[in-house]
C-alpha cells in the first residue's frame, strides 16, 4: 500500500454529524468528523464500543436505517458528494466501487445458495457480464483468497465451511468487482488468532494487488498496527486523534489514546510488578455527554473551567501537521513522565496441589450422518490429557477453537462426563459424576465465570437476588438477612456499589454485568474457578480493569483460576503456568517465561507469531499456518499438529505421520509433545523480540 498520491483523496470525511431519532430525543452519534483516505492507503478506525465506528463506516455506505440521518457535512467520494446522490446512483457505487466487510461472517451469506452463485451475483447486477464471465472472475477470487480446491469451494453452501473459509468469501464477494474502497468492521473478531493471521496476511496482500484504498475499523490496536498506514481514535462519537501510525503509537497526543495503550498488556506488562491501569469511570452515554471534552470526566490531565468550557476542535501538531488530535492542554503536558507508580501487588505463592487430571479421555459418539443416522463415528474431544493445578495459581489454557479447551471445561463442571482417566479434588474423584448427582459443597468448589455476561444474567430478576439466589443453591447461611450481607459483601468484593444489588441487567454495562458474574462464581467459596474467554467480549479499557479484579479476588481467596483463552498477550500477562491445547492434546506445558520464550512446540511458535502486538518497538517472526485445523472426528495419524507443521522435515522416516510423540521434559517442568531431536529444539530462534535486538 502506497500513500504517495497526497493530491486527492479517494474519500474526504468533512465536519460530519450523524444522529438518530427516537420517539424521544435525538440521539447524536458521530459528531463534527473529518477524515480523509488517499488512494492505496489502510486508514484504522480504533475506540471503544460505541464510539462512532461502525456509524461513520454506516453513514459512508449511506446505510444508516430509517433513524438515522447525516444532520451536518459532506462524505465525498472520488470527489462526488454521496449526500447528494440519488437511489439509483448509490446503487452503482454501493457493493461496486464501495464495498464492506462485517464483522460476523454468515450475516453476510445466504444459507440457502451455493457459494458460486452469490459470488457470481455481484458483478452481474453491477457490471451486468454474462454467468460464463462471472463463473471465471467468481473461480479467481477463490484463488486470491488462498482457498483449496477453489471448484468444490464454489459448489459448497455456507454451513460446509468453517469461520476462516466463510470469512474468506465475504472479503471475495467484496473483491469481485475490484472496488476502489474497502471497509472492514471487525473482520477477524470471531476467528482464531491464527485464522486472524491469516487473513490479515490475505487482507494487506489484496489491497496491493486491487489497489483498494481501506478503512480497518478495529479495537484491536496490534491489528490496526500491522495492517494500516494511518490511524483515527475515537472516543464518544468524535475523533481525538488522528495521524500516520508510527507517530500516533509513539507520540501520542491524546489522554484517552494513552489511557488506551495503558491499559492493554503489551510484552513487560507484569500483573503484580507492573500492573495494567485501567480507564477509571464509564463511557458517557450519546444523550449524556459533559459539557467541553468528552473524556474530561475520566482524564488525569482534566482542567475545570478550561476543559470543560466549550466545543473543543481538533489542531494539528506545531511539528507535524499531519498528526491531529482534540486537546487543549497537547503541548502542556509532559507524554514522556513515567506512569504512577501503581501498587504493587505481593506475588501469590502457588499451594497444594488442588486440581489433578490424569490420562483424561473424553470421546463423543455421533451419527456419521446427521439426518439420517447409519454408522456411528467417534469425536476424540480430549486426550489423555494429564496435568496440575496448585492452591491461588492462575493456569492458563491455550489453543484455537476445536482443540478441546471447553470440553474439558465441560467434564471439570460436571456438564459432561469423562470416558477414561481421572479427575480429582483434593481426594475426590469427580470425573464420572454429572453435575445433578454432585453434592453441593462439590458444586461450590468449582464454578465457572462465562465469556458472554450478557447471557448469564436473568433479565426479570434485580442483581441482588440473582446473587441471593447462588447463596440459597450453596446453602450459605441460617436466614435471609445473612444471605442479604453476603451479597452486599460480594458487590464490595466485586467493586460495585451496593445499590447495584436494586439494578435490572439491562441498566449494566458489559463490564459491569462480567462483574456480577464473578461475584455469583465466588459467593460460594469456590476453590476452582474456571473463566472462559471472560474479557474477549469486553473492550480493552474495561478488559484491563476486570482482570485486575479477577486477579485481586484470587490473592484474597486463594482461588485457582483456569484461564481459557486464545488472547496470548493477556496469557502472557497474567497466568502463572500456561498449557497449550490442539486437537485434543496438550502439546505444551509450562511456566509462563519458558513457553514464551524458546525452544517451543511448533503449535506455540505458530500461535505466538499470530498474536498482533501493539508496541512498534516489537519484531515477529512470520509464520502462517497452512490449511484449517483437522477436524476431532478424523484426526491425522502419528502427531496431531503434522498436517500443519513446517518443522516436520527436521524428523526423519515420516515418524511425525505414524507416531503420536511421547512427552519430554526439557529441564525444569517445562514438557512439550514432539518427535523434534534437542537440536532442532536449540535452534528455535525466539518468535517476539525488541526491534533492537540481533
Amino acid at each position: 500500500m502506497t500513500t504517495n498520491d497526497r493530491a486527492s483523496p479517494i474519500l474526504e470525511i468533512s465536519n460530519l454529524s450523524i444522529s438518530f431519532f427516537t420517539r424521544l430525543r435525538e440521539i447524536p452519534a458521530v459528531m463534527d468528523f473529518s477524515l480523509g483516505v488517499q488512494a492505496g492507503e489502510a486508514v484504522g478506525l480504533v475506540g471503544e464500543s460505541g464510539c462512532g465506528k461502525s456509524t461513520v463506516a454506516l453513514g459512508v455506505m449511506r446505510d444508516l436505517g430509517v433513524n438515522g440521518r447525516i444532520t451536518e457535512g459532506t462524505i465525498r467520494f472520488k470527489g462526488e458528494d454521496l449526500g447528494a446522490m440519488g437511489e439509483e446512483e448509490l446503487r452503482r457505487i454501493r457493493g461496486n466501487e464501495i464495498a464492506m466487510i462485517y464483522q460476523e461472517p454468515m450475516a453476510s451469506l445466504n444459507p440457502s445458495l451455493r457459494i458460486a452463485n452469490q459470488l457470481m451475483e455481484v458483478p452481474m447486477i453491477h457490471e451486468e457480464i454474462d454467468a460464463e464471465e462471472a463463473r471465471r472472475r467468481a473461480l479467481e477470487v477463490v484463488s486470491d483468497v488462498k482457498l483449496p480446491d477453489p471448484e468444490r469451494i464454489l459448489k459448497s453452501y455456507p454451513h460446509q465451511l468453517s469461520g476462516g473459509q466463510q470469512q474468506r468469501i465475504v472479503i471475495a464477494m467484496a473483491l469481485m468487482s475490484k472496488p476502489s474502497l474497502l471497509i472492514l468492521d471487525e473482520p477477524t473478531t470471531a476467528l482464531d488468532v491464527t485464522v486472524e493471521a491469516a487473513v490479515i496476511e490475505l487482507v494487506k496482500g489484496l489491497g496491493e494487488k486491487y489497489g483498494s484504498s481501506m478503512i480497518f475499523i478495529s479495537h484491536n490496536l496490534g491489528l490496526v498496527l500491522e495492517t494500516c498506514d494511518r490511524i483515527c481514535v475515537m472516543y464518544s462519537g468524535e475523533a481525538v486523534e488522528t495521524g500516520v501510525i508510527d507517530e500516533v503509537f509513539n507520540k501520542m497526543r491524546h489522554p484517552y489514546t494513552q489511557a488506551l495503550f495503558r491499559s492493554i498488556p503489551l510484552p513487560g506488562a507484569d500483573k503484580n510488578e507492573r500492573p495494567l491501569k485501567a480507564i477509571p469511570g464509564n463511557f458517557p452515554l450519546p444523550h449524556e455527554r459533559p459539557p467541553g471534552c468528552n473524556f474530561g470526566p475520566r482524564c488525569d490531565y482534566f482542567e475545570a473551567g478550561r476543559c470543560d468550557g466549550g466545543k473543543i476542535p481538533m489542531a494539528p501538531l506545531a511539528e507535524n501537521e499531519t498528526h491531529h488530535t482534540r486537546c487543549l492542554k497537547f503541548d502542556e503536558i509532559d507524554w514522556d513522565a513515567p506512569l504512577d507508580a501503581l501498587e504493587k501487588k505481593g506475588k501469590v505463592e502457588p499451594g497444594k496441589v488442588v486440581l489433578k487430571t490424569e490420562g483424561l479421555k473424553k470421546y463423543y459418539e455421533v451419527a456419521a450422518n446427521a439426518l439420517f443416522g447409519g454408522d456411528t463415528r467417534t469425536v476424540k474431544a480430549n486426550e489423555a490429557l494429564s496435568f496440575e493445578a496448585r492452591e491461588g495459581e492462575t493456569l492458563a489454557i491455550v489453543g484455537e477453537s476445536g482443540c478441546g479447551k471447553s470440553t474439558f471445561a465441560k467434564v471439570l463442571m460436571g456438564l459432561e462426563t469423562a470416558t477414561e482417566g481421572e479427575i480429582s479434588i483434593g481426594e475426590q474423584s469427580i470425573e464420572g459424576i454429572p453435575i445433578e448427582e454432585r453434592g453441593t459443597e462439590t458444586i461450590a468448589d468449582v464454578q465457572m465465570v462465562f465469556q458472554n455476561p450478557f447471557d448469564t444474567l436473568n433479565p426479570s430478576m434485580d442483581v441482588g437476588r440473582q446473587i441471593i439466589r447462588a447463596l440459597e443453591i450453596f446453602r450459605y447461611g441460617d436466614s435471609d438477612d445473612e444471605r442479604r450481607q453476603r451479597m452486599l459483601e460480594l458487590l464490595d468484593l466485586v467493586k460495585l456499589p451496593r445499590d447495584f444489588a436494586e439494578r435490572m441487567p439491562r441498566q449494566l454495562s458489559g463490564g459491569q454485568k462480567q462483574r456480577v458474574g464473578i461475584a455469583r462464581a465466588f459467593a460460594g467459596g469456590a476453590r476452582i474457578v474456571v473463566a472462559d474467554e471472560p474479557v474477549s467480549a469486553l473492550d480493552v479499557s474495561v478488559q484491563a480493569a476486570v482482570t485486575d479484579l479477577l486477579m485481586e479476588i484470587q490473592r484474597t481467596e486463594k482461588t485457582t483460576l483456569l484461564f481459557i483463552s486464545h488472547d496470548l498477550s493477556i496469557v502472557r500477562y497474567l497466568s502463572d503456568r500456561v498449557l497449550v491445547m490442539y486437537l485434543g492434546h496438550v502439546v505444551e506445558l509450562g511456566a509462563t517465561d519458558q513457553v514464551f520464550t524458546p525452544p517451543y512446540h511448533p503449535y506455540t511458535e505458530a500461535l505466538l507469531s499470530a498474536v498482533p502486538i501493539a508496541d512498534t518497538a516489537i519484531e515477529k517472526q512470520h509464520i502462517v499456518l497452512e490449511g484449517d485445523i483437522p477436524s476431532a472426528m478424523n484426526p491425522p495419524s502419528g502427531c496431531p499438529f503434522q498436517t500443519r507443521c513446517h518443522w516436520k522435515h527436521e524428523v526423519a522416516d515420516g515418524l511425525c505421520e505414524r507416531e503420536v510423540p511421547p512427552i519430554k521434559d526439557i529441564g525444569d517442568g517445562h514438557q512439550i509433545k514432539c518427535h523434534l531431536g534437542m537440536n532442532a529444539l536449540g535452534r528455535m530462534k525466539p518468535v517476539i523480540s525488541l526491534a533492537s535486538d540481533d
